[in-house]
Formats: C-alpha cells, structure tokens, sequence
C-alpha cells in the first residue's frame, strides 16, 4: 500500500515548513498558523520509513470533531479547515491539504502537557508498580493493570530534551506555568476528558488516558481569560483507546492505535537504532482499519 511522497513530506508551492514534528508539519502566517497532518507513523521515538494511508485525515477529522463538540467548554484555536479560507500560497494546494490541515491561531504554547488518566495504564501503571502514586497522586492499593480508577486523576507532564514525555507533580508544574494557570488547565482537562470518555464509552470505545495541550492567547488580562486548547484532541495517537467490549483489566489491552506497528517491530527484534525498518503491507492495511475503525465510531460517518 505505497504512499505518494507529498503525503509523507508536504512541501508545496515553494513553502517549506517551518517545524517539522514526527506527524505534522506546520506553517507559519503571520497570527496564523498551519498544520498539517501527514500519514507519517512513529515507534519508539523514530518516524519509520512506511507510512499508513489517510492517518493523518483521521487525525485532523477526529480533532475537528471534537473541537466542535466542546467548544462550550473551552475555545480552541481552530479557524477553519477548508482549503478556500487559507492564506494565498496554500490555497492553491487544496487537493493536497484537503481533509488533513488545520488553520489555526496562533498561540504561545503552555510547556505542560495536561494529561487525564482515567485507567491504571502506560508510565502511570509502572509508577504505581515502584511507589503506589502515579505523579505522586496516592491510589488504593491492590490496583491492576488497565484497572479503572476510582476518579479520573490530571497528571501533567513536560518534554525533555530528548523528546521523551516526563511525568512531573503538580507542584513542578506549577513552577513552570503558575499556580492559577495550572489550576485552571486541570480543571479543563478533567472536564474535557469526562465529556469525551462518556462520548467514547456510548460508541464502544474506553479512553483510557488522553493528553490536552493548552496555548495563551496574546493580550491583556490574566493568563487564565487568555487560555485556549491547542494542538490535536482525543485522537488514537494522544489517547490509549480501547475496545469496551474486549475490556478485560489484569494486563494490557488491545488499542486503537499503533500496537500492530510496536507488535511488529518488537517481533523482528529491531534494536530500536537507525535505520529503521519498513513496514510490510499487511501491518499498514490493518494499522489503517483500527484509526479508520476509532474514526467511524467516534464521528458515526466516513472519512471524507
């Protein structure tokens, strides 16, 4: 299932981007911003040398979606996604952004990233695992993996130096954004993750833990009048989705992601070291069907 070189790389009209992430590329107009989302896959810190067809579609739609669903909640920085509302350069490549690109404010990003868990999964069940907290919230004890919690718990997180996701407390978050700030974006990422979770679980699907960024609009006033959400929202790659009606705790469970990418590679032993390996087409073909499958649900439509 080759993919086209533009749907990796997205280049257009003699723009380059200016930041490049391991999904998106991004454009900068001006107080606007423009984001792309390719079909480029990642594992293990790496981008790898197949993509997966129409991913980053399902990533801009599933986004979109919800960016609609809640804008009662909280504004966010989408413009638009029609190609006709862009700026002049990226107009005229509307069969390539089509579907798959975000016009979006500009912000200044929070350098927390606001994390909800509402299952015992990932780095929070290896935290328990060694000190019975996870980001040094205390939990019952006795817990098992993918075990629900009793609450849903905000725990933030920061980005080292190499890319990583550190799990931080909220006192560190709060040396880094404000203490009013932090409180605020905890508040919004609970809420935005009960409302997306009682969505999820109506159409089959457990979101076990997602991750919200948050930007500061320029301006006058408190930081927190000028809070916006930011980036992507309860997508397959910034959330563990799980099939409610596999839902077994006690171990891992089966996602709506990437596992048959990571399934993959760890079983041809890849030392997680360049270069990096291909994908054959059946791992692609069924990586696809699961964000396709997480789309359909979630939206209740097909991917346009």
């Amino acid at each position: 299932m080759p993919l086209s070189p533009a749907i990796l790389q997205t280049s257009f009209n003699g723009l380059t981007p200016t930041r490049q992430g391991k999904v998106r590329d991004l454009y900068d107009f001006g107080d606007r911003l423009l984001i792309v989302a390719t079909d480029r896959i990642s594992a293990f810190d790496y981008i790898l040398g197949s993509g997966i067809p129409d991913k980053g579609k399902v990533l801009t739609q599933i986004s979109t979606f919800w960016f609609d669903r809640t804008r009662d909640l909280v504004r966010n920085h989408l413009l638009s996604t029609d190609p006709a509302d862009y700026p002049e350069p990226a107009r005229h490549a509307a069969g390539l952004l089509a579907g798959r690109s975000m016009l979006v404010r500009r912000t200044t990003p929070l350098p927390v990233e606001c994390v909800a868990r509402g299952y015992l999964s990932g780095s929070g069940w290896k935290d328990y695992r060694a000190t019975g907290a996870v980001c040094g919230i205390r939990l019952p004890a006795g817990l098992r993996e993918s075990d629900r919690l009793p609450e849903p718990i905000f725990t933030p997180a920061t980005k080292a130096e190499s890319g990583h996701d550190l799990n931080i407390s909220e006192d560190e978050a709060a040396t880094l954004v404000g203490r009013d700030v932090l409180n605020a974006v905890r508040d919004l990422t609970l809420r935005l993750y009960r409302a997306g979770a009682a969505h999820a679980d109506a159409c089959g699907i457990i979101v076990a833990d997602t991750k919200f960024e948050f930007g500061l609009i320029e301006g006058e006033g408190p930081a927190t009048s000028r809070l916006i959400l930011i980036d992507e929202m309860l997508t397959p790659d910034s959330s563990r989705f799980w099939p409610k009606d596999l839902y077994e705790p006690g171990h891992a469970q089966p996602s709506f992601d990437k596992q048959y990418v990571r399934d993959y590679l760890e079983s041809i032993k890849w030392n997680k070291q360049p270069p990096v390996p291909s994908l054959p087409d059946d791992v692609v073909a069924r990586t696809r069907e699961k964000y396709l499958e997480a789309f359909r649900r979630l939206t209740g439509r097909e991917l346009s």
